[in-house]
């Protein structure tokens, strides 16, 4: 996928920080986008389906915890990229995010260059596939796992899922049983180019385990976790 297609949506309530941002990313060939609070931003990723979104967390009208919320329950944006850009450290702001439905967090200030490398490596992700077994399709008891219609069956009931609990739950489920490590889920999951928090993967756990059952995922104590039947 070439620079040129790809289109990013910024949102922020600071002028200065949208100009700064939107010259370097457009320098690098990329659409941009900005809305300048959550709301916007809501109606922005509706109408144009951007491939990531690098949003503020504290603004008016609606906070972009609240605007990634929403952006998360329209399914034509389950592959969308949603990157949070807080000056807060990994207390709130990354834990909320996460909850929400955010795939990585950005801590201000950053130096454009940085912020572009680091938005290059999430691009990088939207065309690798999951990686787990080879098979398209995983079924484990009451769970099937379409990774080509990008579909979750869980008792007869469709679910739709943020694009990094899907992968999250696709590795899992690929080897019922396998302790999978901490380090090697975040490789396969988040990929090594991008830093993500320690407790992310709890948190996409716990998420995961509100919408499929606590006792489907069991914790390794200072290994990593497994998936049963």
């Amino acid at each position: 996928m070439s620079n040129d297609s790809i289109k990013i949506l910024l949102v922020d309530d600071e002028p200065d920080i949208l100009e700064i941002l939107s010259y370097n990313l457009i320098a690098e060939g990329y659409k941009v986008l900005t809305a300048s609070n959550g709301l916007e931003a809501v109606k922005s990723a509706k109408k144009n389906q951007p491939h990531l979104i690098l949003m503020d967390v504290m603004m008016p009208e609606m906070d972009g915890i609240e605007a990634c919320e929403q952006i998360r329950t329209f399914p034509e944006l389950k592959d969308t990229i949603i990157t949070f850009l807080t000056a807060r450290g990994e207390d709130y702001s990354q834990v909320a995010g996460f909850e929400a439905g955010a795939d990585d967090y950005i801590t201000k200030p950053i130096k454009p260059k940085v912020l572009v490398s680091k938005i290059k490596a999430l691009l990088r992700r939207l065309n690798e596939a999951t990686p787990t077994e080879n098979s398209e399709l995983i079924t484990v008891g009451d769970l099937t796992i379409d990774r080509e219609a990008y579909k979750i069956i869980h008792k007869g009931n469709e679910l739709v899922l943020p694009r990094k609990e899907f992968e999250l739950l696709s590795l899992l489920a690929s080897k019922p049983g396998k302790v999978f490590k901490r380090d090697e889920i975040l490789d396969k999951v988040w990929g090594n180019e991008v830093v993500v928090g320690g407790r992310t993967i709890d948190v996409h756990i716990r998420k995961l385990r509100e919408k499929i059952g606590d006792d489907s995922f069991k914790t390794i104590k200072g290994v990593g976790y497994k998936f049963t039947t």
